[in-house]
């Protein structure tokens, strides 16, 4: 359950692979022009994809907006994943001309603009909302500086894009080159009172938030979105008990434990849907296996516990016994 976001139709006006296995989309509403955003936005875009039992149905998928907005179109960027969920291989089975339905844009990653000093970090796909903080950071002429990881050179996208508005400012590292960002020397660097901005897998930020920690930062000085982790098991169909609405169901693959919970008929509170915001989370009454914790909202003392799980990104090895947050008996009844 998403409250408050609008939908409109736009038309896919163009594509482009900026690497192997990340095409950019150039969308264009139908009904209005594009309404402006500041950095950090992203768009919902809803797309038929294969859901729970392997029956097609809708569903919402996020995309960072990427770089200053040019009044006429939405810019996203779609990594290719094909042992994910489905949406990648929909979006990217698209073509000019095709249909979509998308939100209007939503910001739960803004740029604060008013810090002394900036560390931009992002990893693979990560790059994707910092292409246009690295662009308004450099406008203003805010002392920033960007590092930006990739498997390898060739899945570096936006890199060309960034040079000339970065220069000597951007730091490019390829794994199939060897290279490896020093972090901590990089936070080290960043002046008092700096704030670092960094998107992407959830092991990175994991090592981020560590260094940052570390050195004694304070905590609100880091800001960060995620784009998911592979979790430490290979996904897998799993069993869940949903006491409250007698129910017994079965996770499949390909679908998410919060997808097979609305496809039954279960309400649950969501947004951000990528283990960022916590509003999915539900409490586990009994546990038969092991809950493989994708998300990045829960403490580490949380995730050893196993009493909750986010819903969104989080999966199981074995079976669970959930409670759910949404719960309509508990509302008020009107005479």
């Amino acid at each position: 359950m998403i409250v408050n976001t609008e939908f409109s139709e736009a038309v896919v006006e163009s594509l482009h692979d900026v690497t192997p296995t990340v095409r950019e989309l150039r969308i264009r509403p139908i009904v209005h022009k594009p309404l402006p955003h500041d950095p950090g936005a992203h768009l919902q875009v809803q797309i038929l994809v294969a859901g729970a039992l392997g029956q097609p149905q809708v569903q919402t998928r996020h995309y960072s907006l990427v770089g200053e907005p040019d009044g006429e179109h939405y810019r996203i960027a779609v990594k290719r994943q094909d042992d994910g969920r489905g949406g990648s291989l929909a979006m990217w089975r698209l073509a000019a001309g095709d249909r979509l339905v998308v939100s209007s844009p939503q910001n739960h990653f803004p740029l604060d603009t008013r810090a002394p000093d900036y560390l931009l970090v992002a990893g693979g796909i990560g790059i994707t909302p910092m292409v246009m903080m690295a662009q308004r950071l450099a406008a203003r002429g805010a002392s920033v500086r960007m590092i930006y990881s990739a498997r390898s050179a060739a899945e570096l996208a936006f890199a060309e894009e960034l040079k000339p508005v970065l220069g000597d400012r951007l730091d490019l590292y390829a794994g199939d080159r060897g290279e490896h960002a020093d972090l901590a020397a990089a936070i080290d660097g960043l002046a008092h009172g700096g704030l670092l901005y960094t998107c992407g897998p959830v092991p990175m930020l994991d090592a981020i938030k560590l260094a940052w920690s570390r050195v004694g930062r304070p905590p609100q000085d880091l800001r960060f979105e995620t784009f998911g982790s592979g979790g430490s098991h290979a996904a897998q169909e799993f069993a869940v008990h949903v006491p409250r609405h007698g129910l017994q169901i079965t996770v499949p693959v390909g679908s998410s434990l919060l997808e097979t919970l609305e496809h039954h008929g279960i309400e649950a509170v969501s947004d951000c849907r990528r283990g960022e915001c916590g509003l999915c989370t539900l409490d586990v009454l009994s546990l038969d296996g092991e809950i493989d914790h994708r998300d990045v909202f829960l403490s580490d003392e949380e995730k050893h516990s196993n009493t909750r799980i986010c819903a969104c990104v989080s999966r199981v090895v074995g079976c669970i016994t959930l409670d759910t947050s949404y719960r309509p008996d508990t509302l008020p009844t009107h005479a």
